[in-house]
């Protein structure tokens, strides 16, 4: 039986999502860090660094998001990973840089507008964040120019993984109107059957 450590309204989110999509079952355990349950000695036998997301599979254990997307992918539904060893490629270029690239100025955006009080958030760092995100959103806008996902226009973990950090957008408000090629891809996402039954998790 899998279990998954976390919350799907956290950065595990993407790996409740990959479950839905995979069609498996999967128990979920929420980590409770107000009591300090990440440093438990329990907890720390499944991921020494104290974190969410962590995954087990029998006597199997995995962390870190996009690792444990691809071993779900990988054991349970390999069409999440392209069919050739260039969609593979692809597939990985596009959910690293999701991560490495794109949702870091996010992030920083997201930790003053959600997490700091109004009378102390940083400025600044608003504003850095928001001047760097239209360059990449201009890059995913120009590869979905006439097609309808990421790789071989058929849904993959490329898809999985980018839209879930664009969809910071929402949380930061930041203004997504003048990208048209991303709005559709969003949507056409949205009404697949498992990102329904995620979403309905976050509720």
């Amino acid at each position: 039986m899998i279990t998954i450590y976390g919350s799907p309204k956290s950065s595990a989110g993407r790996c409740f999502w990959c479950l839905e999509e995979a069609g498996i079952d999967y128990t979920t355990k929420s980590i409770d860090f107000s009591a300090g349950e990440h440093k438990s000695e329990a907890f720390l036998k499944i991921n020494r660094n104290g974190k969410v997301p962590a995954l087990t599979d029998g006597d199997f254990t995995i962390w870190e998001s996009l690792a444990i997307n691809n071993y779900i992918a990988d054991a349970y539904k390999p069409e999440l990973l392209g069919t050739t060893a260039q969609e593979r490629g692809l597939v990985s270029q596009w959910s690293i840089w999701s991560v490495a690239d794109l949702q870091v100025p996010m992030i920083q955006a997201f930790i003053q507008l959600v997490f700091v009080p109004e009378p102390r958030r940083d400025a600044e760092v608003i504003k850095k964040a928001f001047e760097k995100i239209p360059g990449m959103l201009n890059t995913l806008e120009a590869e979905l120019e006439g097609k309808d996902y990421l790789v071989s226009n058929t849904f993959t973990l490329a898809d999985l993984n980018t839209s879930f950090v664009v969809s910071i957008c929402d949380d930061i408000k930041f203004d997504l109107s003048e990208y048209s090629n991303i709005n559709q891809w969003r949507n056409r996402i949205a009404e697949r059957a498992g990102s329904k039954r995620y979403k309905a998790l976050c509720k």
